[in-house]
């Protein structure tokens, strides 16, 4: 499938008509378990359900050809798809992270990976310069994300890339909030990329579910498919199906959310009520340079703060009636939080900051319910 397009790809690959009733739609392998011969071997190639399922599989052929990677290994959940990465680690090893990260990958860095012997830095990423002086000898994996969560911040992918190159590190990149439709970072040089497939890639707010993807057939993501079957987080067959199904209009979503954040950021931004804006689409954003360069559009993640402090902006959010006060991102439907209540103490988010992921309704509506909240 690689000589098509983005569009093509989300539509076909990993979806073929079923042999036995020439069916367009795939159906539901629900089966856990799957038939021996005599001599015990298995004729169609499939044992058990935690080792691997005709639907997983031609999901994973789909994620890995929408991110141009060679492979991909599906999980039942982001986290555990970081925590896949992560465990490529051994004691002693040490991981020099994204500062600014989601809350629940620093919570895994803090509360687990330490555990494992694994040392862990936190380092301000958007800075090639503070990400070399920072590796030792024993780093071993540059984790990035961005956009960064919820602060919009921008990394340097390729510059990133060339410096784990020089130092033998591995570079994984958290690509959840750009998705495969406006930035690739294995093209970037990447070895790694993770989402939480919750979000954008399954777009309704109705599964949970994550994927590491590998530039190429090695034993990185060989291990990711050991970690899979054994660590069992593995993805249901009907979660896989739904998110097959929803990946063909993926570009579509995407692209209508990002145009729909774009008006929002520049509503926001003229409103006297608003003191910041965080969008990298913003020819005042620091990173927007960057972004125009390593991206193909600028997301449909934005944060912005208004008034003075976090009752303040709590009291904005009651009156809004149109946008969703709810958790997650990457659906169709608009929804705002309050970020600093979300992520507790250990939060970067200024108290008065309010995280939107744009839907796609029509903008208009979108404002105005914005408009008659902010007064």
């Amino acid at each position: 499938m690689k000589k098509y397009r983005l569009e093509t790809r989300a539509v076909h690959a990993g979806q073929r008509p079923d042999p036995g009733s020439g069916a367009i739609a795939p159906g539901i392998t629900f089966s856990t378990t799957f038939l021996r011969e005599t001599d015990g071997s298995y004729p169609s190639g499939y044992s058990y359900a935690r080792a691997a399922n005709p639907n997983r599989e031609r999901l994973e052929e789909k994620l890995a050809s929408l991110e141009g990677g060679a492979a991909a290994v599906a999980f039942s959940s982001g986290s555990a798809a970081t925590l896949a990465v992560f465990s490529l680690l051994k004691s002693g090893d040490e991981i020099l992270a994204c500062r600014d990260s989601y809350h629940g990958t620093l919570q895994q860095l803090d509360d687990i990976v330490g555990r494992w012997g694994v040392t862990v830095r936190q380092v301000d990423t958007t800075d090639l310069a503070v990400v070399k002086n920072s590796i030792g000898p024993n780093s071993r994996l540059l984790w990035v994300e961005t956009p960064t969560n919820p602060l919009l911040r921008l990394c340097d992918i390729a510059g990133l890339a060339e410096l784990a190159r020089d130092h033998n590190l591995l570079l994984a990149c958290d690509n959840t909030f750009a998705t495969p439709v406006l930035q690739n970072p294995l093209a970037l040089g990447a070895d790694l990329v993770v989402h939480s497939a919750t979000k954008y890639l399954g777009g309704h707010s109705d599964l949970t579910g994550g994927v590491v993807i590998s530039a190429a057939e090695d034993e990185n993501i060989s291990w990711a498919r050991d970690f899979q079957v054994k660590g069992g987080a593995v993805p249901s067959a009907f979660d896989c199906w739904l998110l097959m199904r929803s990946l063909a209009t993926l570009p579509l979503r995407v692209r209508a959310q990002s145009e729909n954040a774009a008006r929002m950021a520049e509503f926001l931004l003229a409103n006297d009520q608003v003191s910041q804006v965080y969008y990298p689409g913003l020819a005042s954003h620091p990173g927007h340079k960057l972004a125009s360069t390593q991206m193909s559009g600028y997301g449909a993640m934005l944060s912005f703060c208004t008034g003075d402090n976090a009752a303040q902006a709590m009291a904005f959010l009651a009156r809004l009636k149109l946008l969703v006060r709810a958790t997650s991102l990457g659906g169709v439907e608009t929804l705002i939080e309050h970020r600093a209540s979300i992520e507790g103490p250990r939060t970067l988010a200024p108290e008065n900051m309010l995280r939107i992921s744009v839907g796609i309704e029509n903008i208009n509506d979108l404002l105005g319910d914005l408009e008659q909240a902010l007064g």
